[in-house]
């Protein structure tokens, strides 16, 4: 399914916008004020257009992408991404809608690790372990905004030595580019003046059906991975990298996401559902490949992720408990978004086996994540 739905994607986003005929758009990025953090310190909301009239909105604060807005069969646009209407509720609610992720993405067990004979303790955030940065990860910080021209705009952030526990100044850039084929690339780069860990990604919850349309359950996922790294209870890695042959795990072929979420497998019940790493298949850091297609057949988007990191977490948005109100004004209830973060595996600084998340002085980190968007209008 995954080369056939690739096929003719041109086309489908040249066909969305004759369906939007008597608009005219040109490329842009606009900005404005968003309020201001709870510290005092000024958000501002950028809006990437493109030629076509879609568009992305971010914010300063944590880079959070607070809306993708995309065609679907029949040229209409909607917003496919949960989020908020104002910073109040992101910096008091927010289950990191939308956010860059770090310095670590996913668990460290125990908030834990050691470099050179020497252990780190991390700030608690999950039970007994670190999640996704700890108490005041990337997501809750607010980036230095610039744009580079009318497609690209750059987010830096000077992570100091000892936040959150991680050790080294880690400089991070990360450049979004929205471009004419409504394709949304992230690229991540970050040295260090210390031997540190790094694993960053960007959290997004996504509905092809549209924000706040209710369940993905009917949506079909294709995922590129034979295999999963089984967790425990806490949602830690044991080890075991486990095949998804005749298992819940098993996306190799398109599958409803519903088809099999109340599986009594007991990965499914440690996750709540799904909220698990998969073994991307031929995974080459520097290479970038395809890691998943999601497709929803009301309205005809097909979204596909493309990255060169080992791992892709996937998670149904299985902590979303009616409590929150998102971008138009419905409640977000348990599957009415899904995760597909690429990333390295959880808690690698732990597992000598698992690819490294080492950064030394004088390398960089780099890593790339595109999100292309389209439809099977063709």
């Amino acid at each position: 399914m995954t080369a056939n739905l690739r096929l003719g994607a041109a086309l489908a986003a040249s066909m969305a916008g004759l369906l939007m005929s008597g608009m005219a758009f040109a490329s842009s990025i606009t900005s404005q004020s968003y309020g201001a953090t709870k510290d005092g310190k000024a958000v501002d909301v950028y809006t990437m257009t493109n030629d076509g009239g879609a568009s992305v909105k971010f914010l300063s604060y944590g880079g959070v992408i607070a809306e993708i807005n995309v065609p679907d069969r029949n040229g209409n646009l909607g917003n496919v991404v949960l989020g908020f209407t104002n910073i109040a509720d992101y910096e008091a609610k927010s289950p990191f809608f939308g956010g860059l992720i770090g310095r670590y993405a996913n668990r460290i067990a125990k908030g834990k690790f050691s470099l050179d004979g020497t252990e780190y303790t991390l700030n608690l955030n999950n039970g007994a372990n670190t999640l996704h940065g700890g108490t005041k990860g990337y997501d809750k910080v607010v980036w230095t905004v610039k744009p580079l021209n009318d497609t690209q705009a750059e987010l830096t952030y000077l992570s100091p030595d000892g936040e959150e526990g991680y050790p080294g100044n880690l400089s991070i850039k990360v450049v979004y580019t929205w471009t004419n084929d409504n394709e949304l690339k992230i690229e991540y780069e970050a040295t260090t003046d210390k031997p540190t860990v790094v694993n960053l990604t960007s959290h997004s919850y996504f509905n092809l059906a549209g924000e706040g349309s209710g369940s993905i359950e009917g949506q079909l996922l294709t995922i590129n991975a034979d295999a999963i790294t089984a967790y425990d209870g806490g949602g830690i890695p044991t080890g075991e990298i486990m095949p998804v042959a005749n298992t819940p795990f098993d996306f190799r072929h398109a599958m409803p996401i519903g088809a099999r979420l109340r599986s009594g497998h007991q990965q499914m019940i440690n996750g709540r559902g799904y909220d698990h790493n998969w073994v991307i298949n031929g995974a080459k850091m520097g290479t970038v490949g395809e890691d998943a297609v999601l497709y929803d057949p009301g309205t005809g988007r097909i979204m596909s992720i493309d990255s060169d990191q080992p791992g892709l977490q996937f998670y149904t948005g299985n902590f979303l408990d009616g409590s929150t109100y998102g971008t138009s004004g419905h409640e977000y209830r348990q599957g009415d978004g899904l995760c597909l973060e690429p990333q390295h595996f959880p808690d690698s600084p732990n597992h000598p086996d698992f690819a490294s998340t080492r950064l030394d002085p004088g390398a960089t980190y780099k890593t790339v994540t595109i999100h292309k968007f389209w439809t099977d209008a063709s």
